[in-house]
């Protein structure tokens, strides 16, 4: 079956999910006998999810092995790192040249490498993000929502004002796989209210929350009820069920009066002292931690950040691993590590938990994990260096990868998991699930993993089953 029969096929099924959720009614907490969730005293009171979009290769970021130089005719097998491994703030901690100033706050971290992903046939980026970001393999039955969803409906806004689930620097229009993108960035059965506040370009992220320019106040009141009037009353309503219309109407009265909030200023980075926006401004990924940052300060709830995945771009190397990586690295890097230590001077950080994550690693030889069937996706397979071209990690790996975080009630310094030293780079020592490591998040930010809702009568939990179980010597 080929990748675009299997890419159709999971579309269909997203929006059969889709279509369901909208015709069912409100979600309904399940508790025991009427008695309240017990929910883990809260470890953190914001989020922030730092997505290396297209797949971060372990051996060439935070998971150094034998550095082997580019050389004409050299053996593929032979290449295990393109980038030599350098000295952290942590003496048993290495991590990828390039990286400089990340390894000047991994004493602030805890770096996990041995999280592992499962083999889901055909490997598609679609699906494996959509199962990180929702916890569910899809396809789904209804429309799965998404991590921060789960923190907006569970905990609420931090601070009443500002959205509680934001979307920093992925486009859900006019990009490769855009509708596989739409089907995880979502509240899903929750409602639209519990949804992403989408801000694709963190420079226009201020223009999201004015008015039209030229238009007056009383003016854009009168368009905001009418256009409320208008979705109350659409003939479309007959194809949503009331809780979903009622959800979609609350989302735009909070939408509304952000306008009006003095924290709206969160959004505009042009705000940002010169000497600290240079910091950041490695490109529209450094800006976005900028933002990430001015709004966890004003009380943003859960924010992803992203490198943001187009296929074929960015962390997604299927060529040209090597050269690619040396661009990502100049400008992820310094945006990283400056949100850090901006989160910690400004004593955010230990009440912040930082995820960086991907949706899985890379390999230079093998696609999936030992006994996978997976078809090699790599554009060109060669046994031999021929180009430069050729040399890098172009093959999606699953049996082994790296999450770091930071704050949140994490240890610090700690180095936990391993994976082998000779290929395959399968993780050997205290493997993390997808299930597991989202139960650890939920765990951090004060929510059960069990917690569980009936949707169209049927249960639908936190984490796969409720079967999730955080690793509890992460944190301190």
């Amino acid at each position: 079956m080929d990748r675009a029969r299997i890419r159709r096929q999971f579309l269909k099924q997203m929006a059969a999910a889709s279509t369901a959720t909208m015709m069912a009614g409100a979600p309904r907490l399940v508790t025991a006998n009427d008695a309240p969730v017990e929910h883990p005293a809260a470890k953190a009171d914001s989020c922030i999810l730092i997505w290396m979009a297209g797949g971060m290769a372990a051996p060439d970021t935070f998971d150094p092995k034998k550095y082997v130089p580019f050389e004409v005719g050299l053996p593929v097998a032979d290449v295990e790192s393109t980038f030599p491994a350098i000295d952290t703030n942590v003496d048993n901690i290495k991590i990828s040249q390039g990286m400089e100033n990340i390894a000047q706050v991994m004493d602030r971290a805890t770096l996990i490498r041995s999280h592992v992903l499962p083999d889901l046939g055909s490997i598609l980026h679609s699906r494996h993000q959509y199962h990180w970001h929702t916890g569910y393999v899809p396809p789904q039955t209804v429309a799965c929502p998404h991590i921060g969803a789960w923190m907006a409906k569970v905990l609420g806004p931090l601070n009443p004002v500002m959205p509680a689930f934001i979307n920093i620097g992925q486009r859900l229009e006019g990009v490769g796989e855009q509708e596989e993108l739409k089907a995880f960035t979502t509240a899903g059965f929750f409602g639209s209210e519990f949804g992403p506040m989408n801000l694709p370009y963190p420079e226009q992220a201020a223009q999201s929350v004015r008015p039209p320019e030229g238009m007056k106040s009383e003016r854009f009141a009168n368009r905001n009820r009418l256009f409320q009037k208008l979705i109350d009353q659409s003939p479309q309503r007959n194809f949503i069920g009331d809780f979903q219309r009622e959800s979609q109407l609350r989302s735009m009265e909070n939408a509304y009066r952000l306008l009006s909030a003095k924290e709206r200023e969160a959004f505009d980075i042009s705000l940002e002292p010169k000497e600290s926006y240079e910091k950041y401004d490695t490109g529209r990924f450094g800006r976005g931690c900028l933002l990430a940052r001015r709004l966890v300060e004003n009380g943003a709830r859960f924010v992803e950040v992203t490198t943001e995945y187009v296929p074929f771009l960015n962390w997604d190397t299927h060529a040209n691993g090597f050269t690619t990586l040396q661009r990502m690295k100049q400008e992820v890097d310094r945006p990283i590590a400056q949100l850090i230590l901006d989160l910690e001077s400004r004593g955010l950080l230990d009440r912040t938990l930082v995820i960086l994550a991907s949706e899985f690693s890379r390999d230079m030889i093998m696609e999936g994990k030992p006994g996978s069937n997976a078809r090699d996706q790599a554009t060109e397979k060669v046994d031999v260096l021929k180009e430069l071209k050729h040399y890098g990690q172009h093959r999606h790996f699953t049996g082994g990868s790296c999450v770091a975080m930071w704050g949140g009630g994490v240890k610090k310094g700690q180095l936990y998991g391993k994976t082998a030293n000779e290929r395959p780079f399968v993780a050997t020592e205290n493997p993390i699930s997808v299930t597991d490591l989202h139960a650890t998040i939920f765990t951090a930010m004060g929510i059960s993993p069990k917690t569980v809702y009936e949707v169209e009568r049927r249960p639908f939990y936190a984490t796969e089953d409720g079967k999730g179980k955080p690793v509890m010597d992460i944190f301190a």
